[in-house]
């Protein structure tokens, strides 16, 4: 692209309209990379983190070559929880509002937690485009409620977590029942092993995208505290006191962790919020409207949650505990530092850690090592630092045991002899040293 601006894109003057009510200026990294290749109707994989600009990344291509006088689904797209596929839809229906064609092109949500009978009936005349969960389309399709067959396209968002989730067979299902030549779009912010399989099984020669964004988003600060036997939630109490965030959500690793740190922070004075994969649709409905009435500053999430949501308004994230893979590190901290904006990632750490950090500071990550209390900052030793001072003890022992005297001819109790001798060079050497620093 020449001067980074959609208009170099072969679309339509319709689209032209969409994108100023959009308000977009210019293409993100992936959008410049999707979006020519969607238009020419290939297939995609696009690895990228959250809040990258995915979505427009195919509504776009696949809105221009949407054809209104076919009353037939024309494009799938999938994604792994209802809030996830309600956000899609939302999405969805602005571009339709802004089209003026809000009563020729047409759009349906398809989740669960709603009335099948019902949404049986809305199907009678077929959408353009289908949103939704994959098992509640499955159930759709297999009742015959509506057909997916003429879909010439079919989006899988948040892939990974379709894989997690146990989705991606109802995906497989929906494949089997579309059309063979059909266009696929997958997204994902990790490619593990297991879904490279089932890419093979129905991706030949895909135009693969991968945006390496150093990592993290360039405004982002990470500071990293050293837990030292403490109880995460008196460090994150400090931390309170000490920052002053939009929004701040909490990390745990798992359902069980995330409900014993809410309850923690809860006793210490905090009002969080608590949104994980346990809570029923309508607790996760709830707690959801309340984040978007801004009723939380604090939120206490899981990885798997927090995947299936786009939370907007983030300033911070706190990683109670960190995860074990760097991919996890970075899609988390991606929730902040959007859209320009600045943000702050703090992470609590232990010995267990240190291989996780050490994988992130290879791959150009900066941490500022800091500890928290009495609501200011302060700054602290590196994790490593510890290490390199037994390093040093370590070849001095050496280098003592060097300059031991050993005689051909030993005596009983020479190896106490031997030791003493060591200690004492080790002394020397040791105050050498001082001297001459």
């Amino acid at each position: 692209m020449t001067d980074n601006n959609f208009r170099d894109f072969s679309f339509q003057p319709m689209m032209e309209q969409i994108i100023r009510g959009l308000q977009f200026r210019k293409p993100t990294e992936i959008q410049q990379e999707v979006i020519p290749a969607a238009l020419e109707g290939k297939s995609v994989i696009g690895h990228s983190r959250t809040g990258s600009g995915k979505t427009h990344a195919y509504l776009l291509p696949l809105f221009n070559k949407l054809e209104e006088d076919k009353r037939e689904v024309q494009f799938v797209i999938t994604a792994p929880t209802r809030e996830l596929a309600t956000q899609i839809y939302d999405e969805v229906r602005k571009i339709i509002r802004f089209s003026d064609k809000e009563h020729t092109w047409t759009a349906k949500l398809l989740v669960g937690g709603t009335d099948k009978q019902k949404m049986a009936e809305k199907l009678k005349q077929p959408p353009h485009i289908i949103v939704g969960t994959p098992g509640r389309i499955l159930d759709l399709v297999k009742e015959e409620a509506v057909s997916i067959y003429t879909a010439r396209s079919f989006v899988i968002d948040e892939a990974d977590l379709m894989l997690d989730l146990g989705f991606i067979n109802d995906v497989d299902q929906l494949l089997v029942r579309s059309n063979p030549g059909v266009q696929l779009l997958v997204f994902s912010a990790t490619i593990p092993q297991r879904l490279e399989h089932f890419f093979k099984k129905y991706l030949e020669n895909p135009y693969y995208v991968k945006i390496d964004d150093h990592f993290s988003p360039e405004k982002m600060e990470h500071r990293l505290i050293d837990v030292r036997h403490r109880d995460p939630a008196d460090i994150i109490y400090e931390i309170s006191q000490t920052i002053h965030p939009y929004l701040a959500i909490i990390f745990a690793n798992g359902k069980e962790a995330a409900n014993q740190l809410a309850n923690s922070l809860l006793e210490r004075g905090l009002q969080p919020g608590l949104i994980h994969g346990g809570l029923s649709p309508r607790e996760r409905k709830r707690v959801l409207k309340d984040i978007q009435n801004l009723k939380f500053q604090y939120v206490v999430a899981t990885d798997l949650a927090a995947r299936g949501i786009d939370i907007k308004g983030v300033s911070h994230v706190i990683n109670a505990q960190l995860p074990k893979e760097e991919d996890f590190y970075i899609h988390r901290v991606g929730r902040t530092a959007r859209a320009g904006m600045e943000g702050t990632a703090v992470s609590l750490y232990g010995e267990n850690d240190v291989k996780l950090i050490e994988k992130l500071e290879d791959k150009g990550l900066n941490f500022i090592y800091t500890d928290v209390k009495n609501g200011e900052w302060h700054e602290a030793k590196p994790w490593n630092e510890r290490n390199l001072r037994t390093k040093v003890t370590t070849d001095m022992d050496k280098e003592a045991w060097k300059r031991v005297k050993k005689k051909k001819q030993v005596k009983p109790g020479y190896k106490k002899k031997m030791q003493r001798q060591q200690e004492s060079i080790k002394r020397q050497l040791a105050k050498k040293n001082k001297r001459h620093k």
